[in-house]
């Protein structure tokens, strides 16, 4: 009896065990934040339920709904859903699953006009993937994309980092594209002198603006949206 006693302890200790190391193992839940992310002061942006938070940049109410969990960013009735708070140095991520290939869209950030998104602020692009300065992780029409990082049909993790001039991009961990807007001086050009959309010289533009997911009328859905807020030396402000 105490033999049996003693064999059920443990196979209940080996069980226990093997339960602990498949949750640690496995990866936290869709639109949460682990205990170590909460105590390095990262922010949720998106509670995976409503758009709680956030607004159109036109300031009509948000159309698009949430599926499975993910903004369903199309026909928003706006140009760009925004965050209802701005930011300036920062770490911002999310995950992106296009529709479609081409499915078009973009996160913009330090937008400094709600009524003119496209030019008081920069993009990461989000569209097909390639090494254009309007593919995937492309800071759209200044940067190009330098290497094709997207996986096609599937989940896409974007990453962007502002650091008073220094700003970088990441898809699925690999550096996309990076600058150096200080390095920007002259109206309308590129450094290397040929022209962009952008109508003030880049080392101008604001440094401290709204985050948000453009509707360009492609279905595009994004979760796990999370932003860490940086001090001028790009440590984590709590």
């Amino acid at each position: 009896m105490r033999k049996n006693v003693s064999l059920c302890v443990l196979t209940m200790l080996v069980l226990t065990g093997f339960a602990m190391f498949a949750a640690a193992d496995s990866p936290p839940a869709d639109n949460t934040l682990t205990a170590a992310e909460k105590a390095e002061g990262w922010q949720l942006l998106f509670n995976g339920k409503d758009y709680t938070g956030w607004k159109n940049n036109s300031g009509k109410p948000i159309a698009c709904g949430v599926v499975d969990g993910a903004m369903e960013i199309c026909k928003a009735g706006g140009y760009v859903v925004v965050y209802d708070k701005q930011f300036g140095d920062f770490i911002f991520e999310c995950d992106v699953k296009q529709v479609k290939p081409d499915s078009n869209s973009g996160v913009f950030f330090r937008m400094a006009k709600l009524g003119d998104p496209v030019n008081s602020g920069f993009e990461c692009q989000v569209y097909k993937g390639g090494t254009d300065m309007h593919d995937m992780g492309a800071i759209y029409d200044l940067v190009p994309a330098k290497v094709n990082a997207v996986k096609e049909g599937e989940w896409n993790h974007l990453r962007i980092k502002c650091v008073g001039p220094h700003i970088s991009t990441e898809v699925n961990g690999q550096p996309v594209a990076s600058m150096n807007t200080d390095e920007w001086p002259v109206y309308g050009k590129r450094p290397d002198g040929t022209k962009h959309k952008f109508k003030t010289a880049i080392k101008d533009m604001a440094r401290v603006g709204y985050i948000g997911f453009q509707d360009h009328g492609d279905k595009n859905w994004f979760k796990n949206v999370k932003l860490l807020e940086l001090n001028p030396d790009g440590t984590p402000k709590k």
